[in-house]
């Protein structure tokens, strides 16, 4: 167990940081997202207070009647804006629903880019003032540092620095606030049903805000389910399929879960928030040249973000 790499990176020495200092970065994320795909951050941008007062608008979202939360749910847009119920996502490959209701929060055009018109608008919670101003400060923050770190992704895969900065920007990332909801009969649950189904990311990068609890393991390369834990205020960032696709598997798109608690546990909630980085829809996810050759030959179809987010929908529930 010794052997997986989840190095603890500063953002800033990337963004702020000598030529060494950022070729430092540049190479120790690229390997990790070679080996395991998963990495913590600091110095990512957002602050303590920040982050409690993110944690605290978010359980009181979910603290609010089930009837006020369905007025929400806006079945037509599949699950990309506003309130998602228990019940409706279920991991690609299960049977079983994942337990948890979620929230999703996508983006913001302040320019005059034509893609706004291809974005619904954001769910507006009436009940709590704050719930929507803190919820797109976390987003900017979070795709600002999701920004930074492709770049060095970037730089990793010799490519230009700048080779996803228009790409992503007034990307199709979404910003997911969860709650894995409290159990008070476990014996009435399915033997199957967990918190988060082991899966992969649809998107370019993940950019995780540490839970609550415990629970998020990943699947290494030896079949061996190993716990990612940050330290407080870190932020966890891993790979997803997008990137994958497009560098032919040189980056890796781990498996990973939420498993249960201990059974004592289970009537306890767990709060999440993720953020899925997501490029425009007409990003062109066709492998990169240079991961291609003899040793390494081509995995994927050619298809476009869009397609990919459309048929990975699909699979999950979410999208009929």
């Amino acid at each position: 167990m010794s052997t997986v790499n989840i190095p603890r990176l500063n953002l800033n020495s990337y963004i702020n940081g000598s030529a060494e200092e950022r070729k430092q970065f540049s190479d120790a994320i690229g390997k990790a997202f070679n080996e395991t795909g998963f990495v913590t951050i600091t110095n990512h941008g957002l602050s303590k207070e920040l982050i409690d007062r993110l944690y605290a608008q978010v359980k009181a979202l979910f603290a609010l009647p089930e009837a006020v939360k369905l007025n929400y749910e806006k079945p037509e847009l599949s699950g990309q804006r506003g309130y998602t119920g228990k019940g409706k996502e279920t991991a690609k490959g299960f049977k079983v629903p994942d337990l948890k209701e979620f929230w999703q929060i996508g983006q913001t055009v302040t320019d005059n880019d034509p893609v706004k018109e291809d974005y619904p608008q954001n769910v507006q919670v009436s009940e709590l003032a704050e719930f929507n101003p803190t919820t797109l400060e976390v987003y900017q923050k979070l795709e600002a540092a999701g920004k930074q770190l492709l770049r060095a992704i970037a730089v990793y895969l010799n490519l230009p620095e700048s080779y996803f900065d228009d790409k992503v920007h007034n990307g199709n990332s979404i910003l997911r606030t969860l709650h894995y909801f409290p159990i008070e009969n476990p014996d009435a649950v399915p033997a199957d049903a967990v918190r988060a189904g082991a899966h992969e990311d649809i998107n370019l990068i993940t950019l995780l805000i540490g839970a609550s609890a415990d629970g998020l393991e990943l699947l290494t390369r030896e079949g061996e389910w190993f716990p990612v834990k940050a330290h407080g205020e870190d932020v966890v960032v891993n790979v997803g399929d997008m990137l994958q696709r497009l560098t032919n598997n040189k980056l890796k798109s781990t498996t990973h879960r939420v498993v249960n608690p201990p059974r004592e546990l289970m009537t306890q909630s767990r709060y999440s928030v993720p953020f899925f980085l997501h490029p425009k829809s007409n990003m062109d996810l066709t492998s990169l040249p240079s991961t291609v050759d003899a040793q390494h030959p081509k995995q994927y179809s050619d298809m476009t973000a869009g397609e990919y987010l459309d048929e990975r929908l699909r699979e999950i529930g979410l999208k009929k």
